[in-house]
């Protein structure tokens, strides 16, 4: 298995717990409070407690990097 299809599977474990049976409809803001709480969480740990290059890893890297991978969906999507 390949490092992308690795990361795929991660994903999509971290997502499903993260949704933990609830609604993505119903339960949307708490799903959302709980992908805030790990994606700064992970952030922290990465730059060791570091919140000033979290917060630049966030605005420089990772959102533009999630909007791109939305914008490749949307492109494919009918």
């Amino acid at each position: 298995m390949h490092e992308a299809q690795k990361d795929t599977k991660r994903a999509i474990a971290a997502a499903k717990a993260i949704f933990d049976d609830r609604d993505p409809v119903a339960d949307f803001s708490s799903i959302l409070v709980t992908t805030e709480q790990a994606v700064a969480t992970i952030l922290l740990a990465i730059f060791q407690n570091d919140p000033a290059k979290a917060a630049a890893m966030l605005n420089e890297g990772l959102v533009p990097g999630i909007e791109s991978r939305l914008s490749i969906y949307a492109k494919d999507k009918p």
